[in-house]
């Protein structure tokens, strides 16, 4: 078979999307039959890999590090369901842009919690954009957009109706089961109604023994992690219209709820919990109710030399707490009280792509992005109430042009206009800045691609923390910065057939400097009375690549990854102490593997993955354990099977064991090693992963 240019043919969505400044909105034909092969799974594109979407389908994905952590310079950290918190290359998703079907979800809830609320089971597909690549995206570590599942993707050819449902449990994690219904109400209007429930519960370690940090049993622990058993319902419905066969427009809307007894703090280990429990003699759970409501319009136009998607949405996430435990110490009683924060992202986004065709071949892509962020808290209890409220404004304009100079140069300069305003209890201000792209690719061959790119990146302060007051507790700074900097990556794709397979490799390099950095926790000015503030500290760098190698053989497919992010302060004057600090979430080299099998004539898919992690020594870093900061490394086998009998069409069963070997392990990017405090003394922060876990699932699509 004939290899056509990366530019001109699927191989650029399997191999060059790695050096595409964002993946393009142009499909064809062919790539269409493809994304119909396994319609319900997740497809996973990112810019430092390609995954082929039938493998995603084999994962039974109830926490999104089962879909995300092998991808290269990606993770997720957080065991608990209120706590996932997607890092890429050491930045955790406060730097960010991150969004479901177009609505933003950055939402500051909890210094507890992560920031996003989903469940991997609804997911149509993820585009990871590692790195700040472009102008289209603002965030400084990247971007990441969530699409769920709709009825045009799911139902056959001369298909109107259908329907699915799925039941799933596993030894180690809870169950949970899903019902969907879609069609064609008429030829130009479709729906899907979706629901999910997940019964989570309480897990073992892996070792059925919970550790200190001298490797002793932990007192009071029997292996089994609490705080994290409750339920989780997702419910989505969605209707499509097709104005005329070049226009689309969708209303979707979505309920999420996670609701428990839980620990206070999520994202810290059963050992902290425990210690601080005991020494304050409260409850060790409290009951938890975190809910997420998404409306969202989406708008879709494709013409043979445009294409647009715009989105509105307004998405509310709610935190609720009953904290009435606090009275079960008398010393404690005036926090006794009901608990309430609620933060609202509402905008708009349009992008849209035009090619033109001449001596000199362009694509176009140009946007507006407009998002509101509000917060309100409120506080009822014995010793009165309390409340506060912020709010910021973001407002960007961008524009990228794709130059092809000819069959080899292809230039891609880009231009970002950011105006963003913020009224909080920090400050009340508003920032404007222009920041510029240029990005060079050289197709060397056929098969063999060469990208270099620099892009100016910028993030303004952000409002404070919703859960913990809204800002009512922060310490002014009116002489704050907002961060600016330049994210340079030199990378590079080949492909080529060996023997009757096909071999894929590519690599990425990158060096990005974060100026003015804010930290949350910077030592205050003397006689301040706070504990800590926001302030910028210094300069930072992140540096290290991204690596992998496939092959495809038939119905045999395997592949490595490798990665490494290092982050390293130039601290400012004033700031000494924390000058060579890393980031807190910041891990150790990663290597991954995967390989899949499929016997054709079973109807049977085999997944085994691996992921090894480096150990990380002690230093300083930020925001990271006080005592001993030092990370072990670890290495997690899963293993999967597919089957879709012939003689019941329409079943689907999967098995799997997740963490094979029964590691006893804990994410690199979640909380880990051993603080001080004054009162409870030494804490173990680590937040355990879960031990071995058999899954299974039994779908039946109609």
């Amino acid at each position: 078979m004939s290899l056509q240019r990366f530019s001109q043919c699927s191989l650029a969505a399997a191999i060059a999307v790695a050096f595409s400044s964002m993946p393009s909105m142009a499909e064809t034909n062919q790539d269409k039959d493809i994304e119909k092969i396994a319609v319900w799974s997740t497809g996973v594109k990112a810019s430092s890999m390609y995954l082929n979407k039938e493998n995603i389908a084999t994962k039974q994905a109830d926490h999104l590090s089962d879909l995300l952590r092998t991808i290269p310079g990606v993770d997720v950290g957080g065991a608990h369901s209120l706590n996932q918190r997607i890092t890429i290359r050491s930045m955790d998703d406060k730097d960010l842009d991150i969004s479901i079907d177009g609505a933003r979800q950055n939402t500051y809830m909890y210094h507890h919690l992560g920031n996003l609320q989903i469940h991997a089971d609804i997911l149509q597909s993820v585009e990871i954009q590692v790195g700040s690549n472009s102008v289209l995206n603002g965030g400084l570590g990247g971007a990441v957009r969530f699409k769920t599942k709709q009825a045009r993707d799911l139902l056959e050819q001369k298909q109107r109706f259908g329907g699915r449902v799925q039941i799933s449990a596993g030894d180690n994690s809870g169950s949970n089961y899903s019902v969907t219904g879609y069609g064609l109400l008429t030829d130009d209007v479709d729906f899907l109604a979706y629901y999910n429930f997940v019964d989570r519960d309480n897990y073992e370690v892996g070792g059925g023994k919970i550790l200190n940090e001298n490797g002793e049993v932990f007192p009071g622990t029997d292996g089994m992690v609490k705080g994290l058993a409750g339920e989780i319902d997702d419910a989505l419905i969605k209707f499509g219209l097709d104005l005329t066969e070049a226009q689309r427009v969708q209303f979707s809307y979505e309920k999420y709820t996670d609701e428990g007894n839980y620990s206070y703090r999520p994202d810290m280990g059963l050992a902290t919990d425990l210690a601080i429990t005991n020494a304050l003699k409260v409850p060790l759970l409290w009951p938890t109710k975190l809910t997420r409501d998404t409306a969202t319009i989406n708008y879709q136009l494709s013409t043979n030399t445009t294409q647009v998607e715009a989105a509105i949405y307004t998405s509310t996430s709610e935190l609720w707490r009953d904290e009435m435990g606090w009275a079960e110490n008398p010393a404690f009683a005036m926090w006794a009280g009901v608990i309430t924060g609620e933060a609202t992202n509402s905008g708009f986004n349009i992008l849209a792509e035009t090619f033109v065709d001449g001596s000199i071949s362009q694509e176009l892509t140009y946007g507006i992005d407009y998002v509101k962020h509000d917060t309100d808290y409120t506080a009822k209890g014995e010793a009165g109430s309390n409340s506060s409220e912020e709010e910021s404004t973001t407002l960007s304009l961008f524009v990228q042009d794709r130059i092809a100079l000819n069959d080899q140069f292809t230039v891609i300069p880009g231009v970002r206009f950011d105006d963003y305003s913020i009224d909080s209890n920090l400050i009340d201000d508003d920032f404007t800045e222009t920041s510029l792209a240029l990005a060079f690719e050289f197709q060397a061959s056929n098969d063999l691609l060469f990208k270099l790119s620099g892009t100016e990146i910028f993030k303004g302060p952000e409002i404070a923390e919703v859960f913990a007051g809204a800002g009512n507790n922060d310490l002014a700074n009116p002489d704050i910065d907002a961060e600016t900097g330049l994210n340079v990556e030199l990378s590079f794709a080949y492909r080529v057939e060996v023997g009757e397979g096909e071999l894929s490799t590519g690599a990425t390099v990158f060096d990005t400097q974060i100026n003015d950095y804010i930290y949350d926790y910077a030592t205050p000015p003397e006689g301040s009375g706070v504990r800590s503030w926001k302030d910028n500290i210094g300069d930072l760098s992140v540096d290290g690549y991204e690596a992998y190698i496939n092959y495809e053989l038939k119905d045999l497919s395997f592949g490595i990854t490798l990665s490494d992010a290092e982050s390293e302060l130039s601290a400012f004057t004033q700031y000494k102490d924390l000058d060579n600090a890393r980031l807190d979430r910041q891990q150790g080299s990663t290597i991954s593997a995967h390989a899949n099998y499929e016997l054709s004539a079973l109807n049977l898919a085999l997944n085994w993955e691996v992921l090894t992690v480096s150990d990380v020594d002690a230093g300083i870093d930020l925001d990271g354990a006080s005592v001993d900061n030092s990370k072990d490394g670890y290495t997690v086998h899963n293993i999967s099977a597919k089957w879709t009998p012939e003689q019941f069409e329409g079943l689907t069963v999967i098995f799997g064991v997740d963490n094979l070997f029964d590691e006893y392990y804990a994410s690199q990017s979640s909380r880990t090693g051993l603080s001080f405090h004054p009162r409870f003394k030494e804490l173990y922060l680590q937040d355990y992963e879960p031990g071995r876990n058999i899954k299974a699932t039994i779908a039946y699509s109609f």
